[in-house]
């Protein structure tokens, strides 16, 4: 159970209702990580604000997700494994590839270096060796692209901390991690 209210957008007001209005209108549905994020419609305009920019970025939608995911498993989110493993199929990834980047791996040359840099990023808070960035250029990524996959970790990172923090009701398909996190907080 979510720990923080789950803003309902049909009672919502002001900037959230706003906001609210303007997911539901593009996607179709307000997820309940947007509605948390709603009680604080300044942070819910920034994420939307990097989420927007991101997606018109030139890494492509699915390789977006396959980072997504290695992201979102690498720090246990339960949530966004969960959100991420539907939104992946909605980009065309099939479940053998999307068990892949959970691992840190793609079944695609250029993806896998793109989902193994990642990984690296957010494995190691930042501190990436030379022979990491060495690998990303060598599979063709360009200095923009890296750039864009940290940026993609970053945005990720802070869903997986709301995610956990508030541990919002998960309102995807449930999708088990890998692995047991190592620390559960009661």
């Amino acid at each position: 159970m979510s720990r923080i209210n789950i803003v309902d957008p049909r009672t919502a007001t002001g900037p959230a209702k706003t906001l609210l209005d303007a997911v539901q209108a593009q996607l179709g549905v307000t997820p309940n990580f947007i509605r948390v994020l709603a009680n604080s419609p300044k942070a819910l305009e920034g994420f939307l604000g990097l989420y927007g920019a991101i997606g018109a970025a030139s890494l492509d939608k699915a390789t977006q997700e396959r980072i997504a995911l290695a992201v979102a498993e690498g720090n246990a989110c339960e949530y966004c494994v969960s959100a991420h493993t539907a939104i992946g199929r909605h980009a065309g990834l099939s479940n053998a590839e999307m068990a892949l980047n959970r691992k840190g791996s793609s079944g695609d040359p250029k993806a896998a270096a793109a989902v193994a840099f990642a990984d690296a990023v957010n494995r190691n808070l930042g501190e990436v060796t030379t022979a990491e960035f060495d690998a990303a250029r060598a599979a063709g990524l360009t200095d923009a692209q890296i750039i864009e996959i940290i940026a993609v970790v970053a945005l990720n990172i802070f869903t997986n901390l709301l995610g956990k923090a508030t541990r919002v009701d998960i309102d995807f398909p449930k999708v088990d991690l890998l692995t047991t996190p190592q620390r559960q907080a009661a």
